[in-house]
């Protein structure tokens, strides 16, 4: 039988992490809860986690420090909340490398359908292979998606900011596929993407100076002239090396 997902709520307010859990429960989910970063690891060392909702304002370790401390040890998938809906606070998440971001008050409801669209993008769980694997090789490289980084083929490791890292993860997850600007904006935007919309041609760039791919003559994120790009490259999951180059 197939286990339950099971869902993490982080938040220092009991009211909440009763309310969302019980909601969540409703909706077929196992759900965890834990009002500080201490307790959240405490459970966290007995129990599967396939996403995580962390409150920032947290006490002790805010939101942010336990991101970091949580990426050390797992890539398991992110959606921050905070009472705080000024842009700086959204974008300090984004970039970090969070999946998605929710400003208080909000309904139960719209947090279920981000949950539900994080996990199908995750493809956790039990989806077995590049889907939940934490490192994923593709045309010699390796991504290291916990640690976040990118070891190349002649071992260094390059270091990713969280905007990389999220345009590079939706392309490991859609390798061969032609995928719109839209498309990408959306994935790593959210629905928010229409103040970002002239931001992905650069953000590609990047990712591409990244992969040494720079060239006029890309041979691993392609561009298709009017419909966007496509990862040309296969994706497996892979085994981490025992060593690692240094950043460059």
């Amino acid at each position: 039988m197939t286990r339950k997902q099971h869902i993490f709520v982080v938040d220092d307010d009991p009211d909440i992490r009763e309310l969302l859990s019980d909601y969540l429960r409703r909706h077929g989910f196992a759900a965890s809860t834990a009002g500080d970063a201490r307790e959240f690891f405490r459970l966290l060392s007995g129990r599967p986690c396939d996403l995580a909702v962390l409150d920032i304002m947290l006490p002790g370790a805010d939101g942010y420090e336990t991101f970091r401390r949580l990426r050390a040890l797992s890539a398991v998938p992110v959606i921050f909340l905070t009472a705080l809906g000024d842009i700086t606070n959204r974008v300090v998440g984004l970039e970090l490398g969070a999946d998605d971001y929710l400003a208080k008050p909000f309904e139960p409801r719209e947090l279920l359908a981000r949950i539900r669209t994080v996990l199908r993008r995750a493809g956790a769980p039990g989806g077995g292979g590049a889907a939940t694997a934490r490192a994923l090789r593709f045309a010699g490289w390796l991504l290291d998606r916990a640690a976040r980084k990118l070891i190349a083929p002649d071992g260094v490791v390059v270091h990713l900011s969280g905007a990389e890292l999220r345009l590079l993860r939706v392309f490991l997850e859609h390798p061969q596929q032609v995928l719109s600007r839209d498309e990408l904006l959306e994935h790593t935007q959210g629905r928010d993407a229409t103040a970002f919309d002239r931001s992905i041609d650069v953000q590609v760039s990047r990712l591409r100076l990244r992969l040494r791919d720079n060239g006029r003559e890309a041979r691993i994120i392609k561009t298709v002239r009017g419909d966007g790009y496509v990862l040309a490259a296969d994706v497996f999951p892979a085994a981490l090396p025992e060593g690692g180059g240094e950043a460059p």
